[in-house]
């Protein structure tokens, strides 16, 4: 598990970005797989989510969340849901003491968010599709509509894939060279001629940036090159996996 600074010190918020070990799950779901859209055998799944939340100090059924679609889309969480029966959306919100906000992730960035004063938090599943679609100012926006304020709100963005790991194609960067030309900055040639390596993190901060959350803090990690620590759907796929485990990351106000 692993915690963050930026978060760690905004009292009455409990957070937490778990690797993959402490769990149930064997093969390549091992260990702590938290995913309910894998192959993984649901009452392992069921085990694996109860103990993250365990560590959060809360029951099982306090976990919430969504089917994750790369979208940008956020909804507003007053109430927990059962397990699988979570909306199509890709970011949460609540001001509700003892939800857990989760989102599920193999190389995509989560992000979480918390005002202090306000007691909002949020959590964000940022993959490039859903960074560049605004699924992180949508985040703000709602946490801002909960009685957050855009200065007040920090964020960290947890383990995700590292640029160095991140090859993309002679056609990627286009739509992002076309919201700025400043998103040339995260993009670095890569070996093979045409291509280039993108930085999911650096963006995603800058996102957050843009959107008025001034202390924002990112996680080391690279999900790919890291495999005893976290799943890679990348890494699975450069080995011909069929399917791959989905770590969590997750917020709270403390009741």
């Amino acid at each position: 598990m692993i915690t963050l600074g930026a978060l760690n010190d905004v009292n009455g918020i409990r957070h937490a970005f778990f690797t993959r070990s402490g769990g149930v799950s064997t093969g390549i779901y091992a260990s702590l797989n938290c995913g309910l859209g894998s192959g993984d055998a649901p009452a392992a799944v069921a085990e694996n989510r109860a103990r993250a939340a365990a560590r959060l100090d809360r029951p099982a059924d306090s976990l919430v969340t969504c089917y994750q679609v790369h979208s940008p889309d956020c909804i507003v969480v007053d109430a927990p849901w059962a397990p699988g029966a979570g909306p199509r959306a890709d970011a949460m919100v609540t001001r509700t003491p003892g939800i857990v906000l989760g989102v599920l992730s193999a190389d995509c960035a989560p992000v979480l968010l918390a005002d202090e004063k306000a007691g909002v938090v949020g959590a964000a599943h940022a993959g490039w599709k859903g960074a560049i679609g605004g699924v992180l100012e949508a985040t703000v926006e709602r946490m801002v509509e909960l009685g957050a304020r855009r200065t007040a709100i920090v964020a960290a963005i947890g383990p995700c894939i590292a640029q160095r790991s991140y090859e993309v194609g002679p056609e990627f960067p286009a739509p992002f060279l076309e919201i700025a030309a400043r998103n040339r900055d995260f993009f670095a040639p890569a070996r093979r001629p045409g291509h280039f390596l993108f930085d999911l993190g650096g963006y995603a901060a800058q996102r957050l940036a843009d959107a008025g959350v001034e202390l924002v803090q990112r996680c080391p990690n690279d999900t790919v090159a890291e495999e005893d620590r976290f799943f890679s759907y990348r890494r699975a796929c450069l080995r011909g996996e069929t399917d791959y485990g989905r770590g969590l990351s997750a917020i709270l106000i403390q009741e």
